[in-house]
């Protein structure tokens, strides 16, 4: 089985940062690609950015020059960097991998997400 788990996240004022974390761990081979969604109260989850393990970009289009994603391989981490955050994404952010374990079998993995609050 293999692990996510974020961190990083917090209360923050519009107009600050966030740096948001996600650690993968336990059997792991590879990871391939690997992206962060989040969910807004009341709203369904949506894509917010995706990285290739060649580290190509992509973003929603709220996210282009606000948020950066990358990944450190060494340490199995994924992050998320966000400056100017509005009130509007307030969320739980949560990460999602592709990773493949020794069983040979590529699995979807999932973590519990971290709640980001912006607001005054």
């Amino acid at each position: 089985q293999a692990q996510l788990v974020e961190s990083g996240g917090g209360l923050v004022q519009p107009g600050g940062s966030l740096r948001l974390s996600c650690a993968a761990s336990g059997d792991i081979v590879r990871i391939n690609d690997m992206r962060w969604f989040r969910q807004a109260p009341g709203m369904q989850r949506e894509f917010v950015a995706h990285i290739t393990p060649s580290g190509t970009t992509d973003y929603e289009d709220f996210a282009k020059d606000r948020f950066t994603i990358s990944r450190d391989d060494t340490k199995n981490v994924l992050y998320l960097q966000m400056n100017d955050l509005r009130p509007e994404d307030t969320a739980v952010y949560s990460c999602n991998a592709q990773i493949l374990q020794s069983t040979g079998w590529t699995v979807n993995s999932w973590g519990q997400g971290t709640r980001v609050t912006v607001s005054s």
